[in-house]
């Protein structure tokens, strides 16, 4: 009967509204995530990037990553560092801050996130002369 009126979209999104913390802070996350789900918080990278997982959602649909609030909306894929990558991507189903069994060398680079295409790029500097040169008008 629930279903036929709607109450149970009503008491979903009572509970999404809770979960998130009030009616404003789940604004801004509809906001900046274009989607609101209910979700288990699964753990936590060292970036601030949150890690939720909800077997009800269809499976691959069923895990997401809330970024961290200090990249606003300038977030992507690359931010995800390695070992949460595996758990994103279904490699694995045991989360990083469980697996006891992850080697950490002392070689291993820590996290870089991809800065092609902003300002931050990697751009070499050449001491070559250009074989093409721009051509500009007299004046």
């Amino acid at each position: 009967m629930s279903k036929y009126f709607g109450f149970n979209r009503l008491i979903k999104l009572y509970d999404i509204i809770r979960q998130n913390g009030g009616i404003k802070k789940t604004y801004l996350k509809l906001y900046r995530n274009d989607d609101l789900k209910l979700g288990c918080l699964v753990g936590t990278d060292k970036y601030g990037n949150k890690y939720y997982e909800n077997p009800y959602y269809f499976y691959g649909r069923n895990r997401w990553i809330e970024f961290s609030e200090h990249v606003h909306m300038d977030y992507d894929g690359s931010q995800i560092p390695a070992e949460w990558f595996g758990w994103m991507h279904y490699k694995t189903d045991i989360p990083p801050i469980r697996d006891g069994k992850r080697p950490k060398y002392k070689w291993m680079a820590d996290h870089s996130e991809n800065l092609s295409g902003t300002k931050e790029q990697y751009m070499p500097y050449t001491t070559t002369k250009p074989k093409i040169e721009a051509w500009s008008p007299k004046k």
